[in-house]
């Protein structure tokens, strides 16, 4: 159950818990039936326990009923699958008839002629319906559906000739469980529905993130290969038509060409080691903002993060950004805690989570994980990552701090 509840995201966790609470919550306000009819019963009479067991048998359908209801109703609020109309039509059914069963055993005197006990049985029935059908329709037809049956209800109760304030007590009755079904169904099927709508707009964000920093490459690729390349194909072009022309000029136009080409690797070298450099306090106060920002408790210990080599920073702002991304991304974390320190020679960094999720230790070909064992790789480096007990999922980089592997 712990690794059930733990792998799923704070957005699956609330759908879960809400699904769960409408799901149950049916069953008890319809038990509750049964405590007023036992109470209220007057005398052996066989055709008032006849109507009570109806009630039950009703009741208990009802809750049925509303579960298979309440579950398609979410689909189709959250989801835009179809709607449910042909269990919200049996739900229906079964509070006409439950209230047509309540309203007859008031005329026979099954129940106290006051109407306690039938305003308790007739909330819990109305209560019932109202959480089957809320979530299935707009609110305008909501409500002119609830005033629709508060004059039934009244209408009914009238007569069977109790006392003269049931029929009052009725509508009173049937605006409390459609107020009930609005502040518990109807919102509850929003608020999941936002949560997911949340949850998706933050892998969008993130997308767009990649795809901003993508483009932004793109042009200062563009910037840099651009103009030289524009010059390359017109001082080769001009080198072809000098040599057709047996002119020596065209050996300096390729000399040319050669140089331009030269320096054009060049820059393209500089850009993308500007593009691959990481700087290290600037990555530690970035995951700590980002973090903050998810919600998610950061302590940092920089140690001697300033002094280190640049080297060595540059290939641990990489880890902190790749562990960063983890944190949000693959689990489910509560606190992160990030440990800098210089240890026998070695600068060693340590990300510790307590939302360990489905984060694989070795990481396939192309993933984060090894990506940064190669990034370490290269500067003599290491890396492990993997579950540390109690639910923490830890990440630990050592790189050495002498010059010669850094080169």
């Amino acid at each position: 159950m712990r690794g059930f509840w733990r792998k799923r995201s704070q957005a699956a966790k609330l759908d879960l818990y809400m699904r769960a609470l409408l799901y149950i919550l049916p069953w008890p306000l319809s038990l509750g039936v049964v405590l007023p009819l036992m109470g209220g019963l007057t005398g052996p009479d066989p055709g008032a326990a006849a109507l009570v067991r109806g009630v039950l048998a009703l009741s208990v359908a009802q809750c049925a009923v509303a579960m298979h209801t309440i579950h398609h109703g979410l689909a189709h609020y959250v989801d835009g699958a179809p709607a449910p109309w042909r269990s919200a039509t049996v739900a229906l059914a079964l509070m006409v008839a439950s209230v047509g069963l309540i309203a007859a055993l008031q005329a026979t005197g099954g129940i106290d002629r006051q109407g306690t006990v039938m305003a308790q049985m007739l909330l819990n029935t109305l209560l019932t319906a109202a959480m089957s059908t809320f979530m299935l329709s707009t609110l305008r037809r909501l409500v002119l559906g609830t005033l629709v049956v508060a004059v039934l209800v009244a209408g009914a109760l009238a007569a069977t000739g109790g006392h003269s304030g049931l029929p009052v007590a009725g509508v009173i009755i049937v605006l409390c469980a459609g107020l009930f079904g609005l502040v518990t169904t109807r919102s509850s099927a929003w608020f999941v529905a936002v949560i997911w709508e949340l949850d998706q707009a933050r892998d969008v964000a993130a997308r767009l993130a990649v795809a901003e920093e993508r483009l932004r490459f793109g042009r200062d690729m563009h910037d840099v290969m651009g103009r030289n390349l524009a010059v390359i194909a017109l001082k080769s072009e001009l080198a072809v038509q000098l040599a057709r022309r047996g002119r020596p000029e065209a050996a300096d136009q390729m000399a040319e060409v050669q140089r331009i080409a030269q320096e054009s690797q060049r820059e393209v070298r500089e850009l993308v080691r500007g593009y691959r450099a990481a700087d290290l306090p600037a990555e530690l106060e970035g995951a700590r903002g980002v973090l903050s920002a998810a919600g998610i408790e950061c302590l940092m210990d920089r140690g001697p993060g300033d002094e280190l080599p640049a080297g060595v920073q540059s290939a641990l702002g990489w880890v902190v950004r790749e562990a960063t991304t983890n944190v949000l991304r693959h689990g489910d974390a509560r606190r992160c805690t990030v440990r800098l320190r210089a240890d026998g020679g070695r600068a060693v960094l340590v990300v510790e989570n307590d939302g360990a999720g489905e984060v694989s230790a070795t990481g396939s070909p192309g993933s984060g994980l090894a990506g940064l064992r190669e990034r370490l790789g290269a500067v003599g480096g290491t890396l492990r990552a993997g579950p540390a007990g109690d639910g923490c999922f830890r990440l630990t980089a050592e790189v050495p701090l002498a010059r010669e592997a850094l080169r």
